[in-house]
């Protein structure tokens, strides 16, 4: 009732507004963002915050190749998104001083499309394929002369006319991201030289980005605003910059356009980001699996009808960080809310459950 009759909070809900379609705690890319993520990506590995094993050797590597004036060996980058894969590689390309070319896996569907990108890559290019895990066996096999002799083979004409014509290639570098490792061929996965694999942020690094982001978007933003938005971004630096976006719009009507911690905790209350990082939809599953089954056991395709969602969506976005944090757990009789969900949800454990564990 108080948000409907001050005009202030009013406000700051409308600006917020948009937020039911796009899933705050969400480290995927959403629709409309790409113009802001690109502003807000480091440009050079010094800006590159966390992940210092892997930027690192990544110096070294792209440091050696320009000595000796050849690519860089194919580099594989995996991780779950929004933790800065699209950004090491066109960091790969700018500490290169080399043109980057982008595309993404499901857009290659065609040998022919695969061909067209490298036949026109210049000398030394980085070549970056997004979602690699998500090539056609086709199109993979296309890219394995390519990345070991660049070389690609073409096939003229059709039937017995038909005729394979080898075209050669210019030296370049494929950078390959993916979020599925698993699904990665293994003879695909062979072929690169360099892998990685970037792990969550911690809480300290993640305001550190929020601080550089700020800066960068003009938003004043003290340290525990700085914080308290770090704290709630589940370790994925999309996430922390989807939020302070958000808080920044809570601030310009309620905190005359400074992050305070009073201000932030108001906005991301508002926006239904709790202290640990879930959202509602994180919530709904966990109230599910506790007070209509008790803690448990119960099985997806159950738990999926239960919050009206997804079996997919489910065992795909939302699970993972639930798990992570040890709120839920999968046994071979279903999912199970550990004492930990219990706690955070503010329940007791009911003695059915605390016989699981």
């Amino acid at each position: 009732m108080t948000v409907a009759r001050d005009p202030g909070i009013a406000a700051a809900a409308n600006a917020l507004e948009g937020t039911e379609a796009e899933r705050l705690a969400d480290g995927q890319l959403a629709g409309g963002e790409d113009e802001l993520d690109t502003s807000l990506r480091p440009k050079r590995l010094a800006d590159f915050v966390n992940q210092e094993q892997v930027t690192g050797q990544l110096e070294v590597f792209i440091e050696a190749a320009k000595r000796r004036g050849e690519p860089l060996d194919h580099v594989l980058l995996a991780g779950p998104p929004g933790l800065g894969k699209t950004s090491l590689a066109n960091i790969v390309a700018a500490e290169l001083g080399v043109a980057l070319v982008q595309t993404a896996g499901p857009a290659l569907e065609r040998k022919a499309d695969i061909a067209a990108f490298l036949t026109a890559l210049e000398p030394g290019s980085v070549f970056f394929i997004d979602e690699i895990h998500r090539l056609s066996r086709a199109i993979e096999e296309t890219l394995y002369p390519a990345m070991e002799e660049r070389r690609l083979p073409v096939v003229l004409g059709q039937g017995a006319g038909a005729r394979t014509v080898t075209l050669d290639l210019p030296a370049f570098t494929l950078v390959g991201a993916t979020t599925r490792t698993g699904l990665l061929t293994t003879p695909l996965r062979d072929r690169f030289g360099v892998c990685h694999r970037l792990e969550h942020y911690a809480p300290e690094d993640l305001a550190r980005i929020v601080q550089r982001s700020a800066r960068i978007l003009g938003v004043e933003v003290e340290t525990e605003g700085e914080r308290e938005i770090a704290e709630r971004s589940r370790g994925t630096p999309r996430v922390a910059n989807r939020l302070l976006k958000r808080v920044r719009d809570f601030a310009e009507v309620r905190g005359a356009g400074v992050v305070t911690g009073d201000v932030a905790r108001e906005a991301l209350g508002l926006l239904e980001v709790d202290a640990a990082g879930l959202d509602r939809h994180d919530r709904a599953i966990l109230d599910a699996i506790a007070t209509k089954f008790s803690g448990g056991p119960v099985g997806l395709s159950t738990l999926a009808a239960a919050v009206d969602e997804e079996q997919d969506t489910i065992e795909d976005v939302y699970e993972p960080y639930l798990l992570q944090q040890g709120l839920i757990k999968r046994t071979p009789r279903g999912r199970v809310m550990t004492p930990r969900g219990f706690e955070h949800l503010g329940l007791p454990v009911p003695e059915q459950a605390a016989s699981l564990f």
